[in-house]
């Protein structure tokens, strides 16, 4: 995958990530650390949070997955060369 698609499928994660972040008032990299800890296992007796919790973990994990992949990009190549310019009309 090209660093620009990666900065594409990134944005479109976090608009849906802040969906749930406005939602319920934590940022989602605080949310994922606090479902791995399993302090937020007393929600699972809900059915409307343990789904939305799943999306959100499911749709964090992949954006986080992306970010890696970019960061390991960007490392490896000249920024110079990574950069889309789009010529001027």
């Amino acid at each position: 995958m090209e660093i620009y698609e990666l900065i594409i499928e990134m944005k479109l994660l976090e608009r849906r990530l802040t969906l749930y972040e406005e939602k319920y008032g934590v940022l989602s990299e605080d949310f994922y650390a606090a479902l791995m800890s399993g302090r937020l296992a007393r929600y699972d007796a809900y059915d409307e949070t343990r789904a939305d919790f799943s999306r959100w973990k499911g749709i964090y994990e992949i954006w986080l997955r992306r970010k890696k992949t970019y960061n390991n990009q960007i490392q490896q190549r000249d920024l110079g060369e990574a950069l889309r310019i789009q010529p001027a009309y």
